[in-house]
């Protein structure tokens, strides 16, 4: 009996081994969420009457800093930033100002999402610290939203401003000083609000501050602004536009591309269409045949001239009130030749006109020379249009559903400035069904004004598909259009220029006003769309996405099967 004891004991003691030898993982506990806490400071935050040249604050746990040259918004801004360490992980952060400080002033130092624990990476949310050089802190505060003039989505970080309109405040401030106060949108919000403030009379602004110096360069930055100054306290929600300004028109020196082409470099987005800047190029006293064009995708303009020789020449520039005279040498170099290229190439979409590029101004066209038939060898009329500023040739003609083309240009067809022709050309083009296409029809809904601009654009907003220019029709149509989803844009032409005009700092001017639809709308093959456009409400990021989210879960609606 004392021996089946034992036996039952070790065999007990046997499962009780195993069951401990089980397997499992270490979790090593919930994972750490929890932002560090500022423990104490030196002085105190929120301090009054403050003297020091060094601020140290103390925290929980380690911290490390992040992107603090982008993060870190002090205002109002220091000529010479303070001093911020340790670059490594601590429990201190030391901050050792080098700047005089002004009298009487709230600053506030906002370490933005810069200030994070070591292990795991949470950030302290817009961690600041305050002080003032005088008997009590600024309280008052002012709130905005930020949009873009023209772009669907605005930049990130960007900086809004304040400056004192007082006996000293000149239009030149923002170009010259530093704001009174200034706040920044970082990398996530749309939204803005300046705090600390003192009351008093301000100029508003807002600026994609490229070189985040906190002056504005009109020649690389976006600016927004209320015309007239605010008064603070002030409970108003703000919008400001951010849009970039055309400079003036200024051009230099001309480079020598070839034997027969200068570069004129300018600066600014200038519309040398509207502008016709009128460009004399002389040999000594005689004045030279000229074509101009614009460079493609670069800010110069393109001088044609006839080969000639001499040693150097001489270029005038006259546009408005604007004049500038060049001299300069010229080489001997290659010279550019007659060479014509598609710009389309197999497929031909209905709402395309076949276009031919030309690497040199063409100044002479034989349609006579040119045939256009169709798969069965049958003539398709045709009509050419050429824009000389861009170096294209345009054909339109009726097209048919799953047609083939063939356009043959016979040698002499086209003359460039040089007196060269063409060889024999010969492209051919095919058509699609039509069902391979979607309509689109915009029922738009509380217009204030025309006329209006109405382009779909694809899903960023930043290349047109289509547009069509109304002065006072609100159904708008765009048939034939390639599958895709498409932004919607509308822009109120107050000059009636049939294009978008941006603002002016100097003379107050805001920019066009630009609607954009809340959500995207998907047109597919076969299918008619007719989308109702309500303009009395504003675009949000925020809605859209939503939106968005919505649309991938649920059947597209408003639309329809349709041949077309």
């Amino acid at each position: 009996m004392l021996k089946n004891t034992l036996k039952y004991i070790s065999l007990l003691l046997v499962f009780l081994m195993m069951s401990c030898a089980k397997r499992g993982s270490i979790t090593g506990g919930l994972k750490d969420t929890i932002p560090p806490t500022l423990v104490s400071s030196y002085p105190k935050n929120f301090s009054t009457n403050f003297k020091e040249t060094e601020i140290k604050l103390v925290f929980d746990e380690y911290v490390k800093l992040k992107n603090l040259n982008k993060q870190l918004i002090i205002s109002p801004p220091m000529k010479h930033e303070p001093l911020i360490l340790p670059t490594n992980a601590s429990k201190f952060i030391t901050i050792k100002i080098k700047d005089t400080l002004q009298p009487n002033t709230t600053y506030s130092i906002n370490f933005g999402q810069s200030l994070a624990d070591n292990n795991e990476g949470n950030a302290i949310n817009q961690f600041k610290y305050v002080f003032s050089t005088g008997s009590y802190i600024d309280s008052l505060s002012v709130k905005g939203i930020i949009k873009d003039s023209y772009e669907k989505y605005v930049d990130n970080f960007v900086s809004v401003m304040l400056y004192e309109v007082n006996d000293k405040y000149k239009d030149s401030t923002i170009y010259k000083e530093f704001p009174r106060y200034i706040t920044n949108t970082l990398d996530s919000l749309r939204t803005f609000q300046l705090e600390n403030l003192k009351a008093g009379k301000y100029l508003l602004v807002a600026m994609k501050d490229k070189s985040n110096n906190n002056k504005f360069n009109p020649k690389d930055d976006k600016i927004g602004f209320i015309k007239h100054p605010i008064t603070v306290p002030n409970d108003t929600i703000f919008e400001l536009e951010l849009f970039k300004e055309t400079l003036p028109l200024k051009t230099f020196k001309p480079i020598q591309a070839s034997g027969n082409r200068l570069y004129l470099p300018y600066d600014g987005k200038q519309n040398f269409k509207v502008l016709k800047p009128k460009i004399t190029l002389k040999n000594h006293s005689e004045t030279l045949e000229t074509i101009v064009t614009q460079f493609p995708k670069k800010d110069s303009l393109q001088i044609w001239y006839k080969p000639i020789k001499t040693d150097s020449l001489s270029l005038e520039v006259n546009a408005e009130k604007y004049n500038k005279k060049f001299a300069f040498k010229i080489k001997d170099l290659k010279k550019d030749t007659l060479n014509i290229k598609p710009v389309q190439n197999g497929v031909l979409n209905f709402r395309e006109r076949f276009t031919l590029e030309s690497e040199t101004p063409l100044v002479k066209f034989d349609n006579t020379k040119i045939a256009l038939v169709n798969k069965d060898s049958v003539a398709v009329k045709f009509t050419t249009e050429y824009d000389e500023f861009e170096q294209k040739l345009y054909f339109d003609f009726k097209k048919e559903p799953l047609e083939k083309y063939r356009f043959t240009l016979l040698p002499g067809a086209l003359t460039d400035f040089y007196d060269k022709t063409n060889d024999t050309l010969s492209y051919k083009l095919t058509t699609k069904e039509l069902e391979d296409y979607g309509n689109l029809v915009l029922n738009l809904q509380n217009v204030k004004r025309f006329p209006i601009i109405v382009e779909i654009t694809n899903k960023k907003g930043d290349k047109v598909l289509a547009s069509a220019y109304s002065e006072g029709e609100t159904k708008i149509e765009f048939n034939l259009v390639e599958p895709e989803a498409f932004s919607v844009r509308v822009i109120y032409d107050d000059n009636k220029n049939k294009m978008y005009d941006t603002g002016d700092f100097l003379t107050k001017t805001y920019a066009e006003e630009v609607f954009y639809f809340q959500k995207e709308v998907d047109v597919r093959s076969n299918w008619d769309v007719d989308q109702p456009i309500d303009l009395s409400i504003p675009f949000s990021p925020e809605v859209e996405k939503k939106q968005t989210r919505k649309n991938k879960k649920k059947p597209k609606r408003n639309v329809k099967p349709s041949r077309v």
